[in-house]
């Protein structure tokens, strides 16, 4: 069974992770098409379940359930605009 200490201090490291993921910086073209391919831009788990063109079940996006989605979709969408704006970069080439 997990203490109120237990749960303060995965809390703070969560909380931790958010704080540094939310300060990277894009600042070379390299690093920002790494980013944008490691990060995909919709979830890659949805999916419909079909069986002879019929739709059995659907599994929804997962991803919002990540405790760190949002920072990694303000990381991609910064890499994205470093490309646009910094590098002059066509976006549907580059990622």
């Amino acid at each position: 069974m997990m203490t109120l200490t237990h749960l303060i201090l995965k809390f703070d490291l969560l909380q931790l992770i958010r704080q540094w993921l939310e300060g990277v910086e894009v600042h070379n073209s390299k690093l920002a098409k790494f980013l944008c391919k490691l990060i995909p831009a919709s979830c890659p788990f949805e999916r419909d379940i079909k069986f002879f063109d019929r739709i059995l079940f659907h599994i929804p996006a997962l991803c919002k359930l990540n405790p760190f989605y949002e920072q990694l979709m303000n990381i991609r969408f910064r890499s994205l605009s470093y490309l646009a704006d910094k590098c002059g970069e066509d976006l549907i080439i580059s990622c």
